[in-house]
């Protein structure tokens, strides 16, 4: 398979250690275990006190990846030099020099971000070879701060943006990630490999990247937490992109507070992404533990009933989890009605559409790689001459982009208004201003579907709650995982106005610790195969 070709073999650093092992060996291994399982920012902690070595722990999530990840395919590679990397923080320890906040931790990008260790692909042949030697500058962040880049994660080929057949979680080169829970299930797109990983904890952080609920759908059907900030807080340069009006990347994490604590590290101005001119003054404190409110007394929230579905089994999620925040002390206001332009989706993909040509051909003529794409058309060429590219499904966004409205015509930009317009100000802030609330919850997604090869992705109760509106306005969106609806998670979102970042990760962080919900992934096959229905047709079987 391509993927055998393309991860890189570093695991095999790992094997040894999981293998003849002596007491002792297993009490370390158990050790380590705990230590995989935290949270990030308390593996910083024991990383700089030398309770335990960053080596360690590259070693240990390369052998849970080894161990894990042949089931569920969410690392598409990885960093060949990384043990190196983190032998030298533990040398900056070991010498008592400053370290960052992330000193020593390994981070997993989705394989969109250019990192100058290893091509960024976006899943697609045309870019196998893209090895720009560059780091994005939310990469050059994390790294700054001390993270070390343990490797990329296989997502939706080219982010979701080919097929209105697709399959969420394939690509040409990675192949198709599974949902760690139930592995005939959907991981949802794009950033399926990113959310899938850490549900599995293959690494301590990940980053994923979003333009319409490619963080928030594969964050809560995979049971993590994902923040897809204001746009503009991060820069997006050096990221294959789809809209520079919608786009950005975000944290996929195993609680709030790293979430918090990455956006904090990953967000500032960059001088080639013009939407972050103001990001400076909204940077979100760095989060510690003596910043944690104890409740949300005097906290507004607008309960989100149009978009909440009929699924009695999220519904009853949902109503729990509002009675957490009620019980923590929040003054809960029930939203019923939103109505928008009869014209709202089709304007929307539109946007897309105009906006990806555009984007998408800059970024194939400034790639220093050597490419055999340098424009879209080129693009939709070199899949018509590749069999795999067009094995499961089509390429008709990419056509139909082809030929849409240049971002300099009237018709993109009313579009553009248009949709902006009714998920921002006639939307979340009208909403939030009619409602007197300072942040919106609402059910982030149903649970997850069945991975489809023949009629693609497609949810048989729908698709729920209100993240398109955050998407295309480019407002605040955090999931925090709420429950679970017959052995798949279910989150919760927290939305925000522009530059409400802090305000809503401090609610979400208050909520989940209150709520307390966490769901270990069981990879099973498929849901017939969780253990109590294996005991209850042995029972059955016994009795006839």
């Amino acid at each position: 398979m391509l993927k055998q070709w393309y991860l890189l073999v570093t695991v095999v650093v790992c094997s040894a250690c999981v293998s003849h092992s002596t007491p002792s060996e297993a009490q370390q291994e158990n050790t380590l275990e705990r230590y995989l399982d935290m949270p990030a920012y308390q593996q910083a902690q024991a990383i700089a006190s030398g309770e335990i070595t960053s080596a360690a722990l590259v070693k240990g999530y390369l052998s849970r990846i080894e161990k894990l990840d042949n089931q569920v395919n969410s690392v598409l590679a990885l960093n060949p030099n990384v043990l190196n990397e983190a032998q030298a923080v533990d040398r900056q320890v070991a010498n008592k020099q400053a370290l960052g906040p992330l000193a020593g931790i390994p981070v997993l990008l989705k394989d969109n971000i250019e990192s100058d260790e290893m091509p960024t692909t976006a899943g697609s042949m045309a870019l196998l070879n893209n090895n720009t030697g560059r780091n994005a500058p939310i990469v050059a962040k994390l790294k700054a701060a001390g993270a070390i880049v343990l490797g990329k994660t296989n997502l939706s080929e080219w982010a979701n943006f080919r097929s209105e057949s697709s399959i969420s979680g394939w690509s040409a080169v990675g192949g198709l990630t599974r949902n760690p829970h139930i592995l005939a299930r959907s991981a949802c797109g794009s950033s399926s490999g990113s959310g899938a990983a850490m549900s599995l904890r293959l690494a301590s952080l990940a980053v994923g990247t979003e333009t319409n609920g490619s963080i928030i759908c594969p964050a809560s059907i995979n049971g993590v937490v994902g923040f897809k900030p204001t746009v503009g807080l991060l820069s997006r340069t050096h990221i294959v992109p789809i809209s520079f009006s919608q786009d950005t990347a975000g944290p996929m994490t195993a609680n709030v507070h790293d979430a918090w604590l990455m956006t904090a590290i990953m967000a500032g101005v960059d001088e080639e992404d013009n939407a972050t001119k103001d990001a400076q003054s909204h940077i979100p404190t760095l989060p510690s533990s003596s910043m944690l409110a104890t409740d949300l007394k005097g906290k507004r929230i607008g309960v989100v009933r149009y978009r909440q579905g009929d699924n009695p089994h999220v519904l009853a999620v949902y109503e729990k989890a509002l009675a957490q925040l009620k019980a923590s002390g929040a003054t809960l206001v029930d939203i019923s009605d939103f109505s928008q332009p009869d014209s709202f989706w089709a304007d929307s993909y539109n946007v897309l559409l105009s906006e990806f040509h555009h984007s998408i051909n800059d970024y194939l003529a400034g790639s220093p790689a050597e490419l055999p794409a340098r424009n879209l058309d080129e693009l939709i060429a070199f899949n018509n001459k590749t069999e795999r590219e067009l094995s499961l499904f089509d390429q008709d966004i990419f056509e139909k982009s082809l030929a849409s409205a240049t971002i300099e015509s009237d018709e993109y930009k009313k579009a553009l208004s248009l949709i902006e317009d009714t998920a921002g100000k006639n939307g979340i802030d009208a909403l939030m201003a009619k409602h007197n609330v300072e942040v919106l919850v609402a059910p982030s997604n149903s649970p997850s579907f069945l991975i489809d090869g023949v009629y693609g992705d497609h949810s048989p109760v729908g698709f729920i709650g209100i993240g398109y509106l955050a998407a295309i306005a480019g407002y605040p969106h955090l999931t925090v995982p709420a429950g679970q609806v017959k052995d798949l998670p279910v989150g919760i979102s927290f939305i925000g106005g522009k530059w409400q970042d802090e305000e809503v990760l401090e609610v979400g962080r208050i909520f989940e610790a209150k709520h307390g919900f966490y769901i270990k992934p069981g990879l099973l096959p498929t849901r017939f195969d969780n253990p109590k229905f294996k005991g209850i047709e042995k029972g059955l079987n016994a009795a006839l």
